[in-house]
Protein backbone atom coordinates (compact mmCIF):
# COMPACT_ATOMS: atom_id res chain seq x y z
CA UNK A 1 0.00 0.00 0.00
CA UNK A 2 0.95 3.34 -1.05
CA UNK A 3 0.31 6.57 1.52
CA UNK A 4 -0.17 9.90 1.38
CA UNK A 5 1.46 10.84 -1.94
CA UNK A 6 1.79 15.10 -1.88
CA UNK A 7 3.00 14.46 -5.66
CA UNK A 8 6.21 12.17 -3.94
CA UNK A 9 5.60 9.46 -6.81
CA UNK A 10 7.44 9.01 -10.09
CA UNK A 11 9.12 6.48 -12.60
CA UNK A 12 11.33 5.53 -9.76
CA UNK A 13 8.51 4.18 -7.75
CA UNK A 14 7.01 2.73 -10.85
CA UNK A 15 10.06 1.06 -11.45
CA UNK A 16 10.06 0.06 -8.08
CA UNK A 17 6.43 -1.43 -8.14
CA UNK A 18 7.39 -3.03 -11.18
CA UNK A 19 10.48 -5.14 -9.33
CA UNK A 20 8.81 -5.94 -5.94
CA UNK A 21 5.31 -7.20 -8.13
CA UNK A 22 2.94 -7.29 -5.10
CA UNK A 23 -0.37 -8.86 -6.10
CA UNK A 24 -2.24 -5.27 -5.08
CA UNK A 25 -1.87 -1.81 -4.61
CA UNK A 26 -3.97 0.59 -2.74
CA UNK A 27 -3.13 4.30 -2.61
CA UNK A 28 -5.44 6.10 0.74
CA UNK A 29 -4.74 9.43 -1.24
CA UNK A 30 -3.60 13.47 -1.11
CA UNK A 31 -1.99 12.18 -4.62
CA UNK A 32 -1.00 15.79 -5.41
CA UNK A 33 -2.72 19.01 -5.29
CA UNK A 34 -4.38 17.87 -8.30
CA UNK A 35 -1.46 17.00 -10.50
CA UNK A 36 -3.25 15.68 -13.08
CA UNK A 37 0.04 13.65 -14.61
CA UNK A 38 0.34 12.06 -11.14
CA UNK A 39 -3.09 10.52 -11.68
CA UNK A 40 -1.98 9.39 -15.21
CA UNK A 41 1.21 7.63 -14.06
CA UNK A 42 -1.39 5.27 -11.53
CA UNK A 43 -3.50 4.42 -14.27
CA UNK A 44 -0.89 3.28 -16.14
CA UNK A 45 0.47 0.59 -13.79
CA UNK A 46 -0.20 -3.22 -14.95
CA UNK A 47 -1.28 -4.63 -11.56
CA UNK A 48 -4.36 -4.36 -9.58
CA UNK A 49 -4.76 -0.35 -8.08
CA UNK A 50 -7.32 1.00 -6.00
CA UNK A 51 -7.37 4.37 -5.15
CA UNK A 52 -9.13 6.93 -2.59
CA UNK A 53 -8.68 10.51 -3.27
CA UNK A 54 -7.96 12.99 -0.39
CA UNK A 55 -8.77 15.87 0.77
CA UNK A 56 -5.75 17.88 -1.01
CA UNK A 57 -6.64 16.05 -4.70
CA UNK A 58 -8.93 18.74 -4.96
CA UNK A 59 -6.46 20.99 -5.12
CA UNK A 60 -7.67 25.40 -4.95
CA UNK A 61 -10.91 24.14 -7.26
CA UNK A 62 -13.85 24.81 -4.94
CA UNK A 63 -15.44 24.01 -8.22
CA UNK A 64 -14.68 20.37 -8.15
CA UNK A 65 -13.74 20.11 -12.34
CA UNK A 66 -9.97 19.05 -10.88
CA UNK A 67 -11.35 16.54 -8.63
CA UNK A 68 -14.35 15.29 -11.52
CA UNK A 69 -10.79 15.05 -14.20
CA UNK A 70 -9.19 12.88 -11.89
CA UNK A 71 -12.18 10.58 -10.82
CA UNK A 72 -12.98 10.49 -14.57
CA UNK A 73 -9.19 9.30 -15.48
CA UNK A 74 -8.94 6.71 -12.34
CA UNK A 75 -12.70 5.34 -13.95
CA UNK A 76 -13.05 2.45 -11.72
CA UNK A 77 -9.78 2.48 -9.94
CA UNK A 78 -11.34 5.11 -7.53
CA UNK A 79 -13.50 3.27 -5.54
CA UNK A 80 -15.48 5.55 -2.92
CA UNK A 81 -18.44 3.69 -1.22
CA UNK A 82 -17.85 1.06 -3.43
CA UNK A 83 -16.83 -2.46 -3.75
CA UNK A 84 -13.16 -3.40 -5.91
CA UNK A 85 -12.34 -6.97 -5.92
CA UNK A 86 -10.03 -9.55 -7.50
CA UNK A 87 -10.36 -13.09 -7.88
CA UNK A 88 -6.23 -12.88 -8.60
CA UNK A 89 -5.50 -12.16 -5.95
CA UNK A 90 -8.62 -13.13 -4.13
CA UNK A 91 -9.31 -9.30 -2.49
CA UNK A 92 -12.05 -7.20 -1.78
CA UNK A 93 -11.30 -3.74 -1.29
CA UNK A 94 -14.14 -1.09 0.07
CA UNK A 95 -13.84 2.74 -0.33
CA UNK A 96 -14.98 5.15 2.27
CA UNK A 97 -15.80 8.79 1.70
CA UNK A 98 -13.80 10.48 -0.69
CA UNK A 99 -11.46 14.05 0.25
CA UNK A 100 -11.95 13.63 3.51
CA UNK A 101 -10.26 15.75 5.54
CA UNK A 102 -11.25 14.27 9.31
CA UNK A 103 -12.95 16.23 12.09
CA UNK A 104 -15.98 14.04 12.48
CA UNK A 105 -18.21 14.91 8.87
CA UNK A 106 -17.66 17.50 6.91
CA UNK A 107 -17.92 17.54 3.00
CA UNK A 108 -15.93 20.42 1.35
CA UNK A 109 -17.67 22.36 -1.46
CA UNK A 110 -15.70 20.24 -4.59
CA UNK A 111 -16.84 16.90 -2.92
CA UNK A 112 -20.72 18.23 -2.62
CA UNK A 113 -20.68 19.76 -6.56
CA UNK A 114 -19.16 16.38 -7.73
CA UNK A 115 -21.23 13.50 -5.43
CA UNK A 116 -24.10 16.13 -3.95
CA UNK A 117 -25.43 16.99 -0.34
CA UNK A 118 -24.56 13.29 1.14
CA UNK A 119 -25.66 13.16 4.85
CA UNK A 120 -23.41 11.17 7.49
CA UNK A 121 -26.04 8.26 7.72
CA UNK A 122 -25.63 8.07 3.96
CA UNK A 123 -22.21 7.22 3.88
CA UNK A 124 -22.12 4.73 6.11
CA UNK A 125 -24.97 3.17 4.65
CA UNK A 126 -23.38 3.06 1.64
CA UNK A 127 -20.06 1.78 3.26
CA UNK A 128 -22.17 -1.02 4.37
CA UNK A 129 -23.86 -2.35 1.97
CA UNK A 130 -20.74 -2.14 0.00
CA UNK A 131 -19.09 -4.48 2.21
CA UNK A 132 -21.86 -7.17 1.78
CA UNK A 133 -21.21 -7.22 -1.32
CA UNK A 134 -18.07 -8.92 -0.36
CA UNK A 135 -17.17 -12.94 -0.64
CA UNK A 136 -16.75 -14.48 2.45
CA UNK A 137 -13.86 -16.11 2.25
CA UNK A 138 -12.09 -13.25 0.87
CA UNK A 139 -9.71 -10.62 2.64
CA UNK A 140 -12.29 -7.58 3.37
CA UNK A 141 -10.44 -4.07 3.41
CA UNK A 142 -11.34 -0.56 3.86
CA UNK A 143 -9.49 1.71 1.72
CA UNK A 144 -10.33 5.04 3.74
CA UNK A 145 -8.46 8.79 3.26
CA UNK A 146 -9.04 9.66 7.39
CA UNK A 147 -9.35 6.67 9.69
CA UNK A 148 -12.57 6.42 12.05
CA UNK A 149 -13.12 8.07 15.09
CA UNK A 150 -12.75 5.95 18.57
CA UNK A 151 -8.87 5.36 17.75
CA UNK A 152 -8.00 7.76 20.38
CA UNK A 153 -7.87 11.53 21.04
CA UNK A 154 -3.80 12.25 22.14
CA UNK A 155 -2.00 14.05 19.69
CA UNK A 156 -0.31 10.90 18.84
CA UNK A 157 -3.19 8.55 18.27
CA UNK A 158 -3.75 7.31 14.85
CA UNK A 159 -6.16 10.01 14.46
CA UNK A 160 -5.36 12.39 16.46
CA UNK A 161 -5.08 16.21 16.20
CA UNK A 162 -1.57 17.07 16.91
CA UNK A 163 -1.70 20.67 15.20
CA UNK A 164 -3.98 22.58 17.61
CA UNK A 165 -4.72 22.10 20.97
CA UNK A 166 -6.21 20.51 23.00
CA UNK A 167 -5.77 17.43 21.38
CA UNK A 168 -8.58 15.32 19.76
CA UNK A 169 -10.40 12.52 18.08
CA UNK A 170 -9.97 13.74 14.26
CA UNK A 171 -11.19 10.42 13.19
CA UNK A 172 -14.47 10.27 10.65
CA UNK A 173 -17.70 9.65 12.15
CA UNK A 174 -19.22 7.83 9.27
CA UNK A 175 -16.48 5.57 9.22
CA UNK A 176 -16.99 4.50 12.34
CA UNK A 177 -20.66 3.77 12.53
CA UNK A 178 -19.94 1.56 9.26
CA UNK A 179 -17.58 -0.54 10.69
CA UNK A 180 -19.53 -0.71 13.84
CA UNK A 181 -22.45 -2.17 11.79
CA UNK A 182 -20.34 -4.11 9.96
CA UNK A 183 -19.20 -5.89 12.69
CA UNK A 184 -22.99 -7.23 13.07
CA UNK A 185 -22.51 -9.60 10.05
CA UNK A 186 -19.11 -9.28 8.42
CA UNK A 187 -16.08 -7.32 9.98
CA UNK A 188 -13.61 -5.94 8.14
CA UNK A 189 -10.11 -7.56 8.54
CA UNK A 190 -8.01 -4.15 7.90
CA UNK A 191 -9.25 -0.75 7.77
CA UNK A 192 -5.89 1.43 5.92
CA UNK A 193 -5.82 5.62 5.59
CA UNK A 194 -3.42 8.21 5.94
CA UNK A 195 -4.21 12.04 6.02
CA UNK A 196 -2.19 11.95 9.59
CA UNK A 197 1.23 12.12 9.22
CA UNK A 198 3.77 9.91 10.90
CA UNK A 199 5.73 12.30 12.02
CA UNK A 200 4.07 14.76 14.73
CA UNK A 201 3.93 18.53 13.96
CA UNK A 202 6.55 20.43 15.65
CA UNK A 203 8.44 17.43 15.46
CA UNK A 204 7.41 16.04 18.76
CA UNK A 205 7.62 12.70 17.82
CA UNK A 206 6.06 10.16 16.16
CA UNK A 207 2.53 8.67 15.62
CA UNK A 208 1.11 5.35 16.82
CA UNK A 209 0.45 3.49 13.07
CA UNK A 210 -1.43 -0.04 14.25
CA UNK A 211 -4.12 -1.11 16.22
CA UNK A 212 -6.01 -4.34 16.18
CA UNK A 213 -9.19 -4.39 18.35
CA UNK A 214 -10.62 -6.83 20.38
CA UNK A 215 -12.82 -8.08 17.77
CA UNK A 216 -9.58 -8.58 15.09
CA UNK A 217 -9.93 -6.00 12.54
CA UNK A 218 -6.12 -4.28 11.93
CA UNK A 219 -6.22 -0.54 11.55
CA UNK A 220 -3.01 1.26 10.10
CA UNK A 221 -2.25 4.46 9.28
CA UNK A 222 0.40 4.54 5.83
CA UNK A 223 1.06 8.37 6.10
CA UNK A 224 4.81 8.22 5.95
CA UNK A 225 5.51 11.56 4.62
CA UNK A 226 8.11 12.49 2.78
CA UNK A 227 7.41 9.25 1.39
CA UNK A 228 10.68 9.20 -0.28
CA UNK A 229 13.31 10.37 1.14
CA UNK A 230 17.57 9.89 1.39
CA UNK A 231 19.09 7.99 4.38
CA UNK A 232 22.70 8.96 6.28
CA UNK A 233 24.36 8.15 2.89
CA UNK A 234 22.46 10.41 0.71
CA UNK A 235 20.79 7.45 -0.92
CA UNK A 236 17.05 7.39 -1.36
CA UNK A 237 14.66 4.90 -0.01
CA UNK A 238 10.78 4.58 -0.68
CA UNK A 239 8.18 4.48 1.68
CA UNK A 240 5.66 1.64 1.40
CA UNK A 241 2.98 -0.38 3.87
CA UNK A 242 3.25 -4.15 3.00
CA UNK A 243 0.64 -6.65 4.27
CA UNK A 244 0.18 -10.22 3.54
CA UNK A 245 -2.98 -12.44 4.26
CA UNK A 246 -3.02 -15.78 5.67
CA UNK A 247 -6.51 -16.72 4.36
CA UNK A 248 -8.85 -13.90 5.51
CA UNK A 249 -6.27 -12.58 8.46
CA UNK A 250 -3.50 -10.44 8.19
CA UNK A 251 -0.69 -12.06 9.01
CA UNK A 252 2.17 -9.52 8.07
CA UNK A 253 1.76 -5.55 8.12
CA UNK A 254 4.64 -3.79 8.26
CA UNK A 255 6.36 -0.32 6.99
CA UNK A 256 9.03 -0.77 4.90
CA UNK A 257 11.82 1.14 3.02
CA UNK A 258 13.25 0.35 -0.36
CA UNK A 259 15.97 1.34 -2.54
CA UNK A 260 14.69 1.87 -6.31
CA UNK A 261 16.38 -1.24 -6.94
CA UNK A 262 13.85 -2.68 -4.90
CA UNK A 263 16.55 -3.61 -2.04
CA UNK A 264 14.84 -3.82 1.55
CA UNK A 265 16.91 -1.70 3.70
CA UNK A 266 14.47 -1.57 6.87
CA UNK A 267 11.21 -2.81 8.02
CA UNK A 268 9.45 -1.60 10.92
CA UNK A 269 6.74 -5.26 11.76
CA UNK A 270 3.48 -3.78 13.30
CA UNK A 271 1.80 -7.42 13.06
CA UNK A 272 3.56 -10.86 12.53
CA UNK A 273 1.36 -14.19 12.81
CA UNK A 274 2.47 -17.59 10.94
CA UNK A 275 1.20 -17.91 7.25
CA UNK A 276 -0.53 -20.49 5.47
CA UNK A 277 -0.30 -18.80 1.99
CA UNK A 278 0.38 -14.99 1.15
CA UNK A 279 -0.82 -12.45 -1.00
CA UNK A 280 0.78 -9.36 -0.20
CA UNK A 281 -0.78 -5.81 -1.38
Amino acid sequence: MAGDLHGDWGKGDVDLIERLQPDALLFVGDLSDGDLRLVKSITQLSLPVAVLLGNHDRGRDRSGGLLQQQITMLGARHCPWTLRKWSQPRLAVVGARPCSAGGGFHLSQAVKAVFGPITETQSADWIVDAAGKAPADWPLVVLAHSGPTGLGSEANSLCGRDWKQPHIDWGDRDLALALDRMQQTRPADLVVFGHMHHQLKGRRGERITFHRDRRGTCFVNAACVPRVGLDQSGQPLHHLTWVEFAGTEPALISHRWYRPSGELIYEQTLLHAAMTGQAPC
